[in-house]
């Protein structure tokens, strides 16, 4: 039996590895599973180069749980190990045997991916053991099982042992502490989180499968009986879609593999993107466009990133562009820089070449669906819309793209780019400052008596809402020549459009005036300015509006913006048409009279405004009960 001490450079290098290289003490399985992975791949590496010239035979990678024992072993049956390579590989942990191995056979043909890249990952062992041990027997013709002990100190044993075949033993004797990886649910949560889609086989526990009675004992239709039989559990899909090529895939395939990933989701995907790059860097994936929910929020989180088919992390800011992220899907690339505990990502030039890339495939796909089959992008514009909003507000080449393909629906159901709109409008929408004038609203029931009179006089409305709208709309103010937005509701037609003709008002200054505070009187001044003006006969006699400029500024404020100016108080403006005939016959009517009438009509303007509630509402229709 050989003692000895592990070579590093300090005493204390367990204690940083349980508090700082790894926060997540659940993460030791992962390290330790990825670490059998890489030991079968190498072996299958060395069997395709000559290199290794018995048997392979069926590699993969057993998790053994024994709660009596407290122990949790990783068993596989790959390259294994000799009593020199321990000292190498094990002892010396500031040498990366993986690194050293990917180095070496980084020029061969062979696809096989090596997993591991750092010295440390064995060692996220002693965060969860009192005591690890390594049973190992060697691929070599005459090579000696050992064993080798630590427990987590310096300090290590190793001698000859007993085992039959190739390959190495993890045994990981549970300290007290971490009892709750001896729990089989917690132990097969991990598996399912970081192992899923491990390249080889991993096995855990068993499961319950139906089979054909073996004594063909029959049932009385005449067929053999159906008995339970105890199987392998294998946890992961070794090669999920991903990893293969997009001619070998069908639709179906894809959405399959959707459902393998959220298996508690009803919906399934609009559509998907299969990335497969290799230059300048190496990126593989599928990602998928939901049906994007007004709550963008609730969408985040939902990319699951790999390297080399160990799961990383589904935090992806830092790789794929934010307005991405509402995406579901998978993302592999050996080549995204990680930190020592695997866990974190670390920002390099890779990154944001590989975010680039992936927002370009992106807006590609969406131009390429929108050119081939318009009526098809229509329809699913519902769900694109919110994500392709969110795309040009915080990526400028992505808005730049997006031109060509962003939808917006009118009322009458049409639908128009933005530059498509603005030549469908510009001949009747154009106001004397030759701004051409995008009318929408964001609810064409609620807004029906406004979205009408626009219609009426030949001007068409678009629909926009949700909550990125008041930002988009700021954007394409910025992006798009000579365009101003402006709701529907947001004042008088001919305070939208404004042209060069002017109506002439049937009241005098003096008699607007003197209805000027019967009308005051009708509201809270410090909220409602009333303001008259000279509109055609036929529109509404009283109009409540809110200025656009205030609620751009307050639905800013409600998505995190616009905060520079404070908060915005709620005003409105009361426009009182000084052309329409009920408005004159209130300077005809004596006393009281004058006032009931114009509470009356400033009530039924907030109450087609849907502004009439609680005490006000029930007095309106007990008053107008009362003049029916």
């Amino acid at each position: 039996m050989k003692k000895g001490h592990i070579n590093v450079e300090t005493e204390n290098i367990f204690p940083i590895i349980k508090k700082f290289l790894y926060s997540d003490h659940e993460i030791f399985l992962r390290e330790l599973v990825s670490n059998a992975v890489d030991a079968s791949q190498k072996l299958k590496v060395l069997s395709k180069n000559g290199e290794y010239d018995k048997e392979v035979g069926e590699l993969q990678v057993e998790v053994i749980l024994d709660k009596a024992a407290k122990t949790l072993t990783i068993r596989d049956n790959g390259i294994g190990m000799t009593a020199d390579e321990i000292d190498k590989y094990i002892n010396q942990i500031a040498f990366s045997g993986a690194e050293e191995f990917v180095q070496k056979y980084k020029d061969s043909d062979s696809k096989e991916s090596i997993i591991g890249h750092f010295g440390l990952g064995f060692y996220s062992a002693f965060m969860v053991a009192e005591k690890v041990e390594i049973i190992t027997l060697g691929r070599y013709e005459d090579a000696t099982p050992v064993r080798w002990e630590s427990n987590g100190t310096t300090e290590y044993t190793i001698q000859e042992t007993e085992k039959e075949t190739r390959g190495t033993d993890i045994v990981l004797h549970i300290n007290e502490e971490s009892a709750e990886f001896l729990e089989e649910a917690r132990v097969g949560g991990i598996l399912n989180k970081y192992c899923k889609f491990l390249p080889v086989p991993v096995i855990f526990g068993t499961r319950s499968i139906q089979i054909e009675d073996p004594t063909g004992e029959k049932d009385e239709e005449g067929n053999v009986k159906k008995v339970s039989s105890e199987v392998p559990d294998q946890i992961n899909n070794p090669s999920p879609a991903w990893t293969k090529m997009p001619a070998e895939l069908e639709k179906e395939d894809y959405t399959q593999f959707y459902r393998e990933l959220y298996p508690s989701t009803v919906e399934d995907p609009l559509f998907h993107i299969h990335l497969n790059v290799d230059y300048p860097f190496n990126l593989t994936g599928i990602l998928y466009f939901p049906k994007i929910k007004e709550n963008v929020e609730v969408q985040k989180n939902k990319i699951q990133l790999y390297s080399n088919q160990v799961f990383i992390t589904d935090s992806v800011e830092e790789i794929v562009p934010e307005f991405l992220t509402l995406l579901h899907g998978v993302i592999d690339s050996p080549d995204i820089p990680l930190n020592v505990s695997r866990s974190y990502l670390q920002s390099d030039s890779n990154v944001k070449k590989i975010s680039a890339h992936i927002s370009k495939k992106v807006s590609d796909k969406l131009k390429e669906m929108f050119n081939k089959d318009r009526k098809d992008f229509e329809e699913k514009w519902a769900d694109l819309r919110i994500f392709s909003e969110y795309g040009m507000l915080s990526d400028d080449k992505f808005a730049d793209r997006a031109k060509a393909f962003h939808m917006m629906e009118c009322t009458d159901g049409k639908f128009y780019t933005p530059e498509e709109f603005k030549e469908e409008v510009k001949a009747t929408q154009t106001d004397k400052d030759d701004k051409t004038v995008f009318l929408y609203t964001n609810n064409k029931e609620e807004q029906f008596s406004f979205v009408k009179s626009a219609n009426d006089r030949g001007y068409k409305v678009i629909e926009l809402q949700g909550p990125l709208v008041a930002h988009w709309i700021q954007k394409m103010e910025s992006t798009i020549e000579n365009v101003t937005f402006a709701r529907v509701d947001a004042d008088t037609l001919d305070k939208l459009i404004q042209k060069e003709e002017n109506i002439p008002s049937k009241l005098s200054e003096d008699e607007q005036k003197e209805l000027q505070p019967i009308f005051e009187g009708t509201v809270n001044k410090d909220m409602y300015k009333v303001q008259f003006e000279s509109m055609s006969e036929t529109d509404a006699p009283i109009m409540v509006t809110q200025p656009e400029f205030i609620r751009r500024m307050k639905e800013q404020q409600a998505m995190g913006g616009a905060g520079f100016f404070g908060a915005f108080p709620e005003t409105y403006n009361m426009i009182v048409n000084s052309n329409h005939p009920k408005i004159s016959s209130i300077l005809a009517a004596k006393g009281d009279e004058r006032s009931q009438k114009a509470k009356q009509l400033t009530d039924l303007a907030m109450l087609s405004q849907g502004m009439l509630k609680g005490e006000a509402l029930t007095n309106f229709v007990n008053r107008s009960i009362e003049l029916v």
